[in-house]
């Protein structure tokens, strides 16, 4: 079912539920890093309760930023799925325009990062440290190739599932 507000091709699907209470995200920074935090594995730095591109501050701390965690913890919150057949035939096209939209991500959101690119028997599968890459994966193939684009979001498990294909 294609939502009111979803263009043409993309198929929104949303399960709302309450997140109980005493939940927590195991990869969020339990009590903020100081101002002069930064994570040394990426050069990003926490500012304004964000973590930023931006210099390495003189006196900073080493903090890891929760992408990196997500990382080293093969943990990813998006998954997107490219549909085989379209994949088989644009392999290296297809993989130059994730690398270079997670590239331009990666400038303005630093948590924002490919896992892994693997190849599977559906295809190709991205999975990301960050809901927002995967979805705007999703709609960079969407908006290049056309097809059909489906979103599913559990917010429960906090995890959003892309699949492209066309």
């Amino acid at each position: 079912m294609r939502s009111p507000s979803a263009p043409v091709g993309i198929h929104r699907v949303r399960r709302q539920q309450p997140v109980p209470e005493g939940h927590h995200e195991s990869f969020k920074i339990q009590r903020k890093p100081s101002e002069a935090a930064a994570c040394p594995s990426f050069w990003a730095t926490y500012h304004g309760g964000r973590w930023q591109c931006a210099g390495w501050p003189n006196g900073s701390q080493e903090v890891h930023c929760p992408a990196c965690d997500r990382l080293r913890d093969d943990s990813p919150v998006g998954i997107a799925r490219i549909g085989r057949k379209f994949f088989i035939e644009h392999r290296q096209e297809l993989s130059e325009l994730i690398r270079q939209h997670e590239a331009k991500a990666r400038a303005k959101h630093p948590r924002g990062r490919i896992v892994a690119i693997e190849d599977s028997e559906h295809g190709m599968l991205v999975t990301t440290t960050d809901i927002d890459l995967a979805r705007d994966l999703g709609v960079a193939l969407h908006q290049a190739y056309q097809g059909e684009l489906e979103l599913h979001y559990d917010g429960e498990k906090k995890l959003l599932r892309v699949h492209w294909r066309r």
